[in-house]
């Protein structure tokens, strides 16, 4: 019997260093990262919104939306994964409903947040906090609920825009206390911040939120691993390398009518079907007699 996913991600981060898990908003992200030899993969919630609704992440999706999209990509990639469950979709009873159903989705972890709803992106002005109790009590209600004792409850607070360092630590403090297994301060800003939470918390498990917005500085995974940070998360770089290179085919195409130049610039069909598992699925067509003629193939 093979090793749980929450198992597996103890062990990860259980070890020295800094565990590095990209981040994704679909199945077949995942499986690239899968492919490129990543350990871990982590699920963003902005990449999820703008992929399936095509907006942006201020508190759209429903909690049933997110699972669903968790247990695609933990299927896909066969990877621990950690999710965004966002505020934990309401108060500590909501929130050990998500818990129990992230659990069942195949998810080794999750981060819930001190928002108030609706959320926002970290990264994005307009949030709002709950009070510390408030959250102290979720954070109870979903480690009470776990039914796997490795099933990982990182809390995040987005109090450093709101309130100050000073009071997003306390925070951590308290959240940490509460019983989270890892903190996750969000978007502190600059490295002079980022050396402040590392010291505050020496020891305790801390995870990097490696966003796009510039305001957290782009620390090496060795460095942060020196720093205390074991888990660092790059929530949207996957989808910002993406949208350049469909931005220009789509640019090209609609400007001269044809793909035939621009076949060398993308992957080929053949790579396109092995990324989609099309070999597996071949393998497993013989072994049950599928009917040659029925088979697929290129």
């Amino acid at each position: 019997m093979s090793e749980r996913a929450t198992t597996q991600l103890r062990k990860l981060l259980a070890q020295p260093g800094c565990i590095v898990a990209p981040g994704v908003a679909d199945a077949f992200a995942a499986r690239l990262v899968k492919l490129e030899g990543f350990k871990a993969v982590y699920m963003t919630g902005f990449g999820t919104s703008l992929t399936r609704l095509g907006m942006p992440d201020v508190g759209l999706l429903t909690a049933t939306e997110m699972i669903d999209n968790a247990s695609r990509i933990a299927d896909a990639s066969e990877l621990p994964l950690i999710a965004d469950a966002d505020t934990g979709y309401g108060n500590p009873i909501n929130t050990r409903r998500t818990i129990r159903d992230y659990e069942k989705a195949g998810v080794a972890g999750v981060h819930i947040e001190d928002q108030s709803w609706p959320k926002r992106c970290g990264h994005l002005a307009g949030k709002r906090v709950i009070p510390t109790a408030e959250m102290v009590a979720k954070i109870k209600a979903a480690c009470d609920a776990r039914r796997d004792k490795d099933f990982m409850i990182i809390t995040r607070t987005d109090a450093i825009a709101i309130e100050g360092l000073e009071a997003a630590l306390e925070r951590g403090e308290r959240y940490r206390e509460a019983g989270a297994d890892m903190l996750f301060i969000e978007a502190p800003v600059g490295r002079e911040q980022v050396e402040i939470v590392s010291k505050r918390f020496k020891g305790v498990p801390l995870l990097y939120n490696m966003a796009a917005s510039g305001k957290t500085p782009d620390l090496p995974a060795d460095e942060l691993g020196r720093l205390g940070f074991n888990l660092a998360i790059y929530p949207n770089w996957v989808i910002l390398a993406a949208i350049p290179a469909m931005q220009n085919l789509l640019r090209e195409l609609h400007k001269t009518g044809s793909i035939a130049h621009m076949r060398d610039k993308v992957a080929t069909f053949k790579q396109f079907t092995e990324i989609a598992g099309l070999p597996e699925i071949q393998v497993l067509e013989e072994k049950y007699g599928v009917p040659e003629d029925q088979r697929a193939g290129l």
